[in-house]
């Protein structure tokens, strides 16, 4: 898939949609010379419009920086408190509408949905063998843009099979919660039931990945024995978990077995700081990277230098046991390496001495562009592991509670990590079920998400405002696009 769906050049986006979040327009506005019903006249055509859908899932890369630098797994970093100001007042909670990355993510997200809608607008153009394939594998691409929008957002304009263009956000009211989540359920179940176990190309959508991402819809909305019951197929499904926990996050274990969707990134296509959306590499990985790191000459391995953002806290590196080995493969303690090597390197920001090594660049990775922003290495968007601790918290709180098989599910996790499998019930069982899902996804974006919708995220992250910052607040420029139709988010 990194052959194919991920090195299509910018110029075809024509066929599809100009990029969004390059201008400002609330959606792309397409050319006069377009004449989108002359086109999906043939299967290729149908599917060269689906790779413009997947294109977008790159620039989830920040959805992912965001998510631990918002939860108190990380710090923003960065050069200087000046840095990227958008990303450090998010860090520190004082974000408002008039926020540059977080009008990427609605841009960007949107993008996304517009792209997938773009297939499922001409669905009924053509009939040819496999297409219900291809509108499956858009109907997820668009769930999962939408669940990135309503986990950011909240409420937000809904389009079903039609894109938005420009003028029509002056009459599409953000939706409730509540009918994106149930858009979001239909295209998953959709998927689920139309898309093979496992496919040729790597990267295309499976029905273990829509089935996850169903269930993962339902643990949101407090739906329990749905996600539950959602979970269980995909655990008993293609997947197992590997056994060596750092082969997951090296460039030989993309696509491993425990994968069950990743977002795939290339070196192949470049782009710049006005244009970070345009990078097929993943600009996490850049950005998360150690300032100015050299090695001593004819030393092998080690890592990239970067801009020394989302460094972890003391907090979390000492939420570790000794005896978890998950501990050396998510935390860089960079003055224990530089000992270790002869490394030399500068410290930024708010240095607290660590780095995420999960995603940071490795030297020797293939990079032919700029190596802050466009290195390959894949996004692990979900795993099997992820999954299982999911089952296990929904498991534990269902009406009819399952604790033995909470506890299982979340021990398969632990035993891999080599730490012995707990024997807790009640309300110990499941804040070890909270615990072991911080250790095993740190660095990797779900934290944020997974204490607002537990409501532990006042408790947990300094300057948290309950009734405020569960939402961010709807970008201030996209409420004057729509002629103010759209109310911004409480306490903004």
């Amino acid at each position: 898939m990194r052959t194919k769906l991920y090195t299509i050049n910018w110029i075809l986006a024509f066929a599809f949609l100009a990029l969004v979040g390059c201008s400002d327009d609330f959606v792309d506005v397409p050319s006069e010379d377009e004449n989108s019903e002359d086109y999906f006249n043939t299967p290729e055509e149908y599917d060269l419009a689906l790779v413009g859908a997947y294109d977008l899932l790159q620039a989830t890369y920040l959805n992912v920086m965001l998510g631990e630098i918002a939860s108190d797994n990380t710090l923003a970093g960065g050069e200087s408190a000046t840095d990227v100001p958008g990303i450090q007042e998010i860090d520190d909670m004082v974000h408002t509408p008039v926020n540059a990355q977080l009008r990427d993510i609605w841009s960007w997200m949107f993008a996304g949905v517009n792209r997938a809608n773009y297939v499922l607008e001409f669905q009924d153009n053509i009939d040819f063998a496999g297409k219900n394939e291809i509108i499956a594998q858009a109907r997820f691409l668009r769930a999962y843009y939408y669940f990135e929008l309503v986990k950011w957002f909240g409420d937000v304009p809904l389009a079903i099979d039609s894109r938005i263009q420009f003028g029509d956000q002056f009459d599409i009211p953000r939706a409730p919660k509540s009918e994106v989540y149930a858009l979001i359920e239909q295209d998953l179940m959709f998927a689920a039931a139309n898309l093979p176990a496992t496919q040729a190309e790597k990267g295309r959508i499976t029905s273990g990945a829509a089935q996850a991402l169903l269930g993962k819809a339902y643990l949101y909305q407090n739906k329990f024995g749905e996600a539950a019951s959602a979970f269980e197929p995909v655990i008993n499904g293609p997947y197992s978990l590997v056994e060596d926990y750092e082969f997951i996050f090296e460039p030989e274990g993309e696509n491993n077995a425990e994968s069950i969707f990743e977002v795939q990134y290339t070196d192949k296509e470049g782009a710049g700081f006005g244009c970070l959306q345009c990078s097929e590499g993943n600009v996490a990985v850049g950005f998360n990277g150690v300032r100015n790191i050299s090695y001593p000459p004819n030393f092998e391995g080690g890592f990239d230098s970067g801009f020394s953002f989302n460094v972890p806290v003391q907090e979390v590196v000492d939420l570790f046991t000794e005896d978890d080995i998950r501990k050396d493969v998510a935390i860089l303690d960079i003055e224990a390496h530089a000992a270790e090597t002869g490394a030399t390197y500068a410290t930024g920001f708010e240095h607290t001495g660590y780095f995420n090594r999960k995603y940071i660049a490795r030297r020797g990775d293939l990079n032919t562009g700029d190596a802050n922003l466009t290195n390959p290495n894949n996004y692990r968007a979900i795993r099997l592991a992820d999954v299982l601790l999911m089952a296990a918290e929904a498991n534990f709180k269902k009406s009819a509670a399952d604790e033995d098989k909470a506890r299982a599910y979340l021990n398969l996790v632990r035993e891999r990590a080599e730490l012995d499998p707990v024997t807790l019930s009640g309300n110990a069982l499941l804040e070890q079920i909270y615990e072991d899902r911080r250790l095993e996804l740190v660095g990797e974006g779900h934290r944020f998400f997974d204490l607002v919708r537990t409501g532990r995220a006042a408790a947990a992250i300094d300057g948290f405002q309950t009734g405020k910052h569960e939402l961010f607040p709807i970008p201030a420029i996209e409420i004057e696009l729509a002629g103010n139709n759209w109310q911004q988010n409480p306490g903004y």
